[in-house]
């Protein structure tokens, strides 16, 4: 009976003992398969193996992964059976990996490889191997070699037989020059990245074979000057720091697809000649030496207005005529929207210069040398939403009374930083939807009652009343003088900057209080606060975030009660000596979050708020380890005071009447003794003197 039970219960045993193998194996097989990939982390059709030490391409990842990130591991050579495992690979990444080499088989099993991106490599030193290596990628897309020291000749032969590629990086080489060959082939090429390079030239017809290019960087290289542009089918070139003189579209009546021309940080003398017929929307010209100079060239014949370039293409010669003062007349700016013309030389604009841009909605022309600007029907554009003029030598705005609408759609206005005594009157009530003004560093005033518009003669100030579109408004370094009659009454200001005008607030914030309720930002910096405030108090500020009163006087902790926002507060370079008790404990730590206290001469014996400040985890403060304080003649950090109270602190408290009493005792006694011993010394002695006069008899 017993050895027919074991004989039922056999198949059971076995099946659990299988069962228990096959567990064991699949745990031990995968265990060994984590340790196999060195760390590599698998999500879908992506294996990322980045930064895992790896000196070759792991075996055992998974077959069917379609992206293969290995960035930053030292491979030094692909093999040819480094990918022999992974046929559907799609895009394969090679990132900074020393790769010296890339074997001619490499990437014979790539059928479905697409993009390829060996940038910060080596690929200079064994060339030929790795272009024979490319030929067999007849399906990729993009191609990345950027930073790997490659010539022209070791791009050319690269890029041999590629001719699926739409997108090449070329970026940080020694490219020297291009030649009609060097893109040969390349007929479905879309975006290519020259950037970084030394070229400084292109031969003609360089790019006549890439009819799709669509976006051409060529910033950072040694281009002298372009001439006869004619890539009607590009939109988007970046020629941005160069060292072009010159920038000429080729003539004649081909519509161009240019949508985006970066010519700045260049040294362009004139205003780049452009396409005739283009979609340009956006041209970017900063940094360069273009100026406009009809009014200054005293000629009586147009034909001494003109330059003329000869092209030699071969056994062809071309003459291009320019006319240089009127170089902008012929171009197509019509659908120009953003326009930058700053750090350049222009002494005036045109007439007609504006009215050729009806789309325009951002002018920059900062750091020019602008002495006045005419503000006239369509010039600006009424689209016009932001207009830069800081930092040029505008002494006036011309205005015509009654013309309206010419700044209806400005937004920003930036005057900065010029030579403006005013603006014409109504200027600024015509701007109807500005909200942010910046007048900063003008010898401005403002107007003590409202101005009439029929005033006649130079604007002599500004009026800022009932601009009820106004939020931001910055007057730092203007000179003002103390402010009255509430000069900001009828606006709605968020944001004011009334920094560097000493004695503004003429010992009192009281002209701010129309706007307190809507401000969130005030800087108050370097303006004249001093002790004879008695304590200021923002307690009406209710919306205040970032409050800025450095570089004054003070000598007492501003007062903030009431439903307070503050988040921002600025207290440097004052006068403070103490924290006040109650600035660690009353409401304003419950909003605050960053607090700047340095550069005041603050006594150590007086900072027991300090530890209180530290203590709040929500409070930040940027400066601490500038903050000092005085001790017995020595300045010390404060982050490195001791805990305690210093015993120089306990000698301060003590009651200075009895210390006195207590130093002066001691010397008046010894003054006595010192006084009565002389005494003794220099009279006859003691005993007979008063025996003499008192007669007494002596014993002896």
């Amino acid at each position: 009976h017993r050895a027919a039970l074991e004989m039922e219960l056999l198949p059971l045993w076995l099946c659990l003992g299988f069962h228990f193998l096959t567990v064991e194996w699949r745990s031990g097989s995968g265990m060994a398969t984590a340790a196999s990939q060195g760390g590599c982390k698998s999500v879908g059709g992506v294996t990322d193996c980045r930064k895992r030490r790896l000196a070759s391409v792991p075996s055992d990842l998974s077959p069917y992964s379609q992206t293969l990130i290995l960035d930053a591991n030292p491979l030094k050579t692909l093999w040819n059976h480094s990918l022999q495992h992974y046929p559907h690979l799609e895009s394969l990444s090679l990132h900074s990996c020393h790769l010296e080499s890339i074997n001619r088989g490499a990437f014979q099993e790539q059928a479905h490889l697409h993009s390829l991106d060996l940038a910060d490599n080596t690929l200079s030193e064994n060339y030929k191997e790795t272009a024979a290596a490319f030929h067999t990628l007849q399906g990729l897309r993009r191609l990345d070699l950027s930073g790997n020291s490659l010539t022209e000749d070791m791009v050319a032969l690269m890029l041999q037989n590629l001719s699926s590629l739409e997108s090449v990086f070329l970026g940080r080489n020694t490219i020297m020059r291009l030649d009609d060959s060097f893109f040969e082939g390349l007929g479905h090429l879309q975006e290519l990245d020259l950037q970084r390079n030394y070229i400084f030239e292109i031969e003609g017809g360089a790019f006549d074979g890439l009819t799709e290019l669509r976006h051409l960087n060529l910033a950072y290289n040694n281009l002298p000057c372009i001439v006869d542009f004619s890539l009607t089918k590009l939109r988007l070139l970046n020629v941005s720091y160069n060292v072009l003189e010159w920038f000429l579209a080729s003539g004649g009546e081909s519509a161009f697809e240019l949508e985006t021309l970066d010519l700045s940080h260049n040294q362009l003398l004139f205003f780049p000649l452009l396409p005739q017929y283009s979609k340009l929307h956006t041209l970017l010209l900063q940094d360069n030496n273009m100026g406009f100079y009809k009014d200054l060239y005293n000629t009586s014949s147009p034909k001494e207005m003109v330059a003329q370039f000869l092209l030699v293409d071969g056994n062809v010669t071309n003459i291009t005529t320019v006319n240089l003062w009127e170089e902008f007349a012929s171009s197509d700016l019509s659908d120009l929207r953003f326009l930058d013309l700053s750090q350049n030389q222009f002494q005036y604009l045109p007439d007609g210069f504006l009215k050729k841009m009806p789309s325009l909605f951002h002018l920059n022309l900062n750091q020019n040398c602008l002495m006045s600007l005419h503000i006239r029907e369509h010039e600006p554009p009424g689209a016009l939403t932001e207009l830069d003029l800081s930092q040029n030598q505008l002494s006036e705005l011309q205005w015509t009374p009654g013309l309206t609408s010419c700044l209806r759609s400005l937004q920003v206005f930036n005057l900065s930083s010029n030579q403006l005594l005013g603006v014409p009157t109504g200027l600024l009530a015509d701007a109807s939807n500005i909200t942010t003004l910046d007048m900063s560093h003008n010898q401005i005033s403002l107007c003590p009652l409202p101005v009439h518009l029929d005033r006649e003669g130079p604007p002599s100030c500004v009026d800022f009343r009932n601009m009820v579109s106004l939020r931001s408004l910055s007057l730092e370094g203007c000179g003002l003088g103390a402010l009255q009659d509430c000069p900001f009454q009828g606006t709605l200001l968020t944001h004011l900057d009334l920094s560097s005008n000493w004695g503004i607030l003429n010992a009192s914030i009281t002209p701010l209080q129309d706007i307190a309720p809507t401000l969130q930002v005030l800087s108050l910096r370097n303006v004249g606060l001093s002790s004879s405030f008695t304590e200021l108090d923002f307690s009406g500020f209710g919306n205040l975030r970032d409050l800025d009163l450095s570089g004054n006087s003070l000598t007492s902790f501003p007062r903030f009660g009431g439903s307070l926002s503050l988040q921002t507060l600025d207290l440097r370079r004052n006068c403070l000596t103490a924290l006040p008790q109650r600035a660690a404990s009353e409401q304003l730590l419950r909003s605050l979050r960053t607090i700047y206290l340095s550069q005041n001469p603050y006594d150590c014996c007086g900072v027991e708020g300090w530890g209180a400040l530290q203590r709040l985890q929500t409070l930040r403060i940027p400066d601490l380890a500038m903050i000092t304080c005085n001790l017995s003649s020595k300045v010390i950090r404060v982050v490195d005071l001791p805990r305690e109270v210093p015993q120089d602190c306990k000698w301060e408290r003590v009651d200075m009447g009895l210390l006195y009493l207590v130093l002066i005792l001691p010397s008046c006694l010894t003054l006595l003794v010192a006084c009565t011993v002389i005494f003794l010394t220099f009279k006859k002695p003691l005993l007979q003197v008063i025996k003499s006069r008192c007669h007494w008899s002596s014993i002896y």
